[in-house]
């Protein structure tokens, strides 16, 4: 990362992507966009025990929308599910043990909710992994891009048909402005070569989510993509994965409420889905995808290479008893 995108990308933090900067922005804020009911839409959201996705999971189920919360952890999962049926009074929240980073129980898991399910009106792609350390899966794929790109891939592409069926089909993936600062590379997905530096490599991931929600907003027509960036926001994800930048930023950090707005404002807002499909949100607007003078745009070809590795890489964990994509 250039000295220059790492200022540019900091100084545009101070003034975006604070509580401060929130408080801001929300007075601009349409109170009426998220004054709906979400009865009879059901709405799958990862990574909803804590953080932005159990505060995205509390605000969709306070609509009556029917939440799919789809969590690594058994325990933690069903407290979650507790505090939200009891604060909310709905008790269709149900809960779905899957760890992103198991690459073939994603398509497992996918293909069974299919097989039970008869709708799914949204899919909020929010879990994601910053390793301190390069680890592995049991499939040899390096976890963190099984967890926020690959995973997020095969979830999203398997439920397509599911969404498609669906009235008002929308999915909406939250990524980082830490992406900013990454140019999109596809010669190093498994982060094998050079020194592993696990907020960059998960930078790198979410520029990978921006350009995959593009290329799938081209490709889905009837589905309304987005992908958003919660702002700098205080979850134990922040806390453990760059405890120094947390440490550092604690008291102008979000609340975990002030960074699910824009993604619950996608889910579930009229206003939301009139604008093009495939774009990058922050505070309820569309913002640009790379920071000026900072060399970070890819070509139209690397863009669709890597949808294709990832098609590909998909369809070699696919189990041999489910149809192809």
């Amino acid at each position: 990362m250039s000295v220059y995108r790492n200022s540019a990308w900091f100084l545009k933090g101070l003034s975006e992507f604070t509580r401060n900067a929130f408080l801001s922005a929300s007075k601009q804020f349409v109170e009426k966009d998220l004054e709906v009911s979400m009865a009879g839409r059901a709405f799958m959201i990862t990574g909803a025990n804590s953080g932005i996705g159990k505060a995205t999971a509390m605000a969709i189920a306070k609509r009556g929308g029917t939440v799919h919360m789809v969590c690594r952890n058994k325990d933690k999962a069903e407290e979650a599910r507790a505090d939200i049926v009891k604060e909310t009074g709905n008790k269709e929240v149900h809960v779905h043990i899957l760890d992103l980073s198991e690459t073939k129980k994603v398509w497992e898991f996918a293909e069974a909710f299919k097989r039970k399910y008869k709708a799914l009106n949204v899919l909020i792609n929010n879990a994601g992994s910053i390793m301190s350390q390069r680890d592995v899966n049991a499939e040899g794929l390096e976890k963190s891009f099984a967890t926020n790109v690959l995973g997020v891939y095969i979830l999203t592409k398997s439920l397509i048909p599911l969404l498609e069926k669906s009235a008002d089909p929308r999915v909406i993936t939250v990524s980082s402005g830490g992406m900013l600062v990454q140019k999109l590379r596809i010669g190093n997905l498994q982060s094998e070569r050079g020194r592993y530096d696990g907020a960059m490599v998960y930078a790198q991931h979410k520029r990978q989510q921006v350009v995959m929600t593009e290329q799938l907003a081209k490709t889905h027509t009837s589905i309304h993509f987005s992908v958003m960036h919660p702002g700098w926001v205080d979850t134990p994800a922040v806390a453990n994965g760059m405890p120094d930048f947390h440490r550092s930023m604690k008291d102008s950090l979000r609340t975990p409420e002030q960074g699910a707005d824009t993604a619950v404002w996608l889910a579930v807002a009229e206003a939301a889905a009139k604008n093009p499909s495939g774009r990058f949100y922050h505070d309820r607007k569309m913002v640009p995808t790379h920071l000026p003078l900072a060399w970070t745009h890819s070509s139209a070809l690397e863009e669709q290479k890597l949808l294709s590795l990832l098609e590909d890489l998909a369809k070699t964990f696919q189990p041999p008893s489910m149809d192809n994509m």
